[in-house]
C-alpha cells in the first residue's frame, strides 16, 4: 500500500510523448487522404480511497488513456476513438474515421477553425494547474477515516454514514489539428468528502460536504470537512413543510451556481441554432438587473476552470457575458458560430472560470435583507425547461422570519420563469463558493412561487 499516485504517472514526462503521438496521428490522417484532421488525447492517473463506518470500503488506482480522432473529407466529418496508442491501432482508428466520413452527409459548417485564429501552441501561458500530491493509499485511508470520525463524533444524532473519500488525480491533455496547432497542459485535482446520516425520533436526514482544489495544501482540513457534513446533517433534523405562498427566496451559493448554469445553457450556441432557448435573439438586451456583471476569466492561475485554449485550438480570453445586466456575448464554438453567422468566442467546450459579481455582504446580511422567506440549500428534480424558461424544482432548506432562521424545511417546490427569476434578483452575496467553475455567492430573488402544504 505504500505506492503513491505520483508513482503511477508523472504527466510532465508523458506530455512530450503525447504531443508526438498527436503529430503522428495527424500525419497518418493526411496519408489516408483526409483533407483535415483534429485529435484530442487525454491521459489520467490517480488514487482514491473510501471508508464507511470506520472500515475501508475501496482503494483504487487508475490509469486511463483516450484518443479521439476527427477527420474531414471536404465537408464530410467522421470521428472514431481508441484507448490504444500503438501504430496499428492508430491506423485502424484513422481508417474508421475516414470510412465514417465517406458515408455522412455534407455539412457546410463543418471543418477546423480558421488557421489564422489558432492559439500559439509554443507560447501558451503557464496556468499553474499541476500540483502533485505525494499521498499513498494508507495515508489516503487515514485521512478519510479522520474525516468520517470527526463527523460521527460531532453529535449523538449522527447515527450512520455514507462514507468519506479522498481522491488525488493528475493528467495531461493534448489537442492538435492539421493547421499545425498542438497544445497541451498538465493538471491535478484533489478532493475530500463526507456524507453523514442523522436521526431525530423517526426522522432521518442526510447531508454532505466536500473540498476540492488543484493543490492539496489548499484543501480544507479533513476534520473540518467531517464536522461541516455533520453540522449540515444535524441542522436539517426537525424539517417541516410550509404553506403555499409567494415569498422571497435566497439560494445558498452551492445551489445558486445552478441558476447561472441554466443561463449559460440558454446562451450556448447549440441551444441557439436549434432554436431551443428561452433567450433567443437576446444579444444586447437586458436579462439581469442593471447592476449585475457576469464575466469569464479563463487565464487565472491555479483555478479549477482555467484553460489557455479551447476545444477548437483557439486562444481563450477574458470577456463579459453580462455587463450592466445586458447580454454581451453568446457562448460559441467554431461550429455553432458558423451556424449562427457569427464568430467563435473561444468557448468550444464551454466557459472557463465564470464569476458573478456580488453587490452585498455575506449570507447572514442577505437573510436580514430578505426578512421572511425561504433559504434554499438543496434542489431536487430536473424541472427546468430551457426552451420556455419554466422552472419548477423540489427544494429543501430553512424558513426565515425577521432575518433569522426558524426551522428546516423539506418537501416544497419552488417555481417561476427564469426570465422573471433573473430580473427579480435583488442581491448577490460575497459568500462565494470557490469549489466549481461557476463562482457565485448567495443569490436573493424578490419573489417566487412556493408550493407546500
Amino acid at each position: 500500500m505504500g505506492e503513491s499516485s505520483n508513482a503511477v504517472l508523472d504527466p510532465r514526462s508523458e506530455e512530450a510523448r503525447l504531443k508526438t503521438l498527436a503529430n503522428d496521428i495527424l500525419d497518418e490522417a493526411a496519408r489516408q487522404g483526409a483533407d483535415a484532421c483534429e485529435v484530442g488525447i487525454s491521459m489520467d492517473a490517480g488514487l482514491s480511497a473510501s471508508v464507511r463506518m470506520g472500515e475501508v470500503e475501496t482503494v483504487e488506482f487508475n490509469r486511463d488513456q483516450g484518443l479521439g480522432i476527427t477527420v474531414y473529407l471536404g465537408k464530410r466529418k467522421g470521428s472514431a476513438s481508441t484507448s490504444d496508442s500503438s501504430l496499428q491501432a492508430i491506423r485502424e482508428t484513422v481508417k474508421a474515421a475516414c470510412d465514417i466520413a465517406r458515408y455522412t452527409s455534407e455539412d457546410p459548417y463543418a471543418g477546423l477553425a480558421d488557421a489564422t485564429l489558432m492559439a500559439d501552441g509554443e507560447s501558451l501561458p503557464d496556468l499553474d494547474l499541476y500540483h502533485p500530491w505525494g499521498i499513498d493509499a494508507q495515508q489516503a485511508i487515514d485521512l478519510a477515516l479522520q474525516c468520517e470520525d470527526a463527523g460521527r463524533a460531532y453529535s449523538n444524532k449522527i447515527i450512520n454514514s455514507d462514507g468519506a473519500s479522498v481522491s488525488s488525480h493528475q493528467g495531461c491533455r493534448v489537442y492538435g489539428n492539421s493547421h499545425g496547432f498542438v497544445g497541451s497542459y498538465v493538471s491535478s485535482r484533489h478532493s475530500l468528502s463526507a456524507v453523514l446520516i442523522g436521526m431525530q425520533g423517526d426522522e432521518m436526514q442526510r447531508d454532505y460536504w466536500y473540498t476540492v482544489n488543484r493543490n492539496a495544501n489548499e484543501l480544507e482540513k479533513a476534520i473540518a470537512v467531517g464536522k461541516k457534513a455533520a453540522e449540515r446533517t444535524v441542522r436539517r433534523l426537525g424539517a417541516r413543510k410550509v404553506g403555499t405562498a409567494e415569498v422571497p427566496v435566497l439560494f445558498a451559493p452551492e445551489v445558486a451556481s445552478g441558476l447561472i448554469s441554466h443561463f449559460l445553457g440558454a446562451i450556448s450556441g447549440g441551444s441557439l441554432y436549434r432554436q431551443a432557448s428561452f433567450l433567443l435573439d437576446h444579444l444586447g438586451k437586458p436579462i439581469f438587473p442593471e447592476w449585475m456583471r457576469i464575466h469569464e476569466q479563463p487565464l487565472l492561475k491555479n483555478m479549477l476552470g482555467s484553460a489557455s485554449f479551447d476545444n477548437d485550438g483557439l486562444a481563450t480570453y477574458a470577456k463579459d457575458f453580462i455587463t450592466d445586466g445586458i447580454l454581451q456575448h453568446y457562448i460559441l464554438s467554431t461550429y455553432s458560430a458558423r451556424k449562427l453567422g457569427m464568430d467563435s468566442t473561444g468557448n468550444a467546450g464551454g466557459v472557463n472560470n465564470l464569476f458573478v459579481e456580488s453587490n452585498a455582504g455575506d449570507q447572514s446580511e442577505l437573510l436580514k435583507q430578505m426578512g421572511t422567506g425561504l433559504l434554499v440549500t438543496e434542489l431536487m428534480g430536473q424541472g427546468v425547461n430551457t426552451v420556455t424558461g419554466d422552472y419548477s424544482r423540489g427544494a429543501g432548506g430553512f424558513w426565515v422570519e425577521n432575518g433569522e432562521i426558524q426551522f428546516p424545511v423539506s418537501e416544497v417546490t419552488i417555481a417561476g420563469n427564469l426570465k422573471d427569476i433573473y430580473r427579480n434578483i435583488v442581491a448577490v452575496g460575497n459568500d462565494v463558493d470557490k469549489r466549481g467553475n461557476i463562482q457565485t455567492g448567495s443569490i436573493l430573488i424578490s419573489s417566487m412561487k412556493l408550493a407546500g402544504e
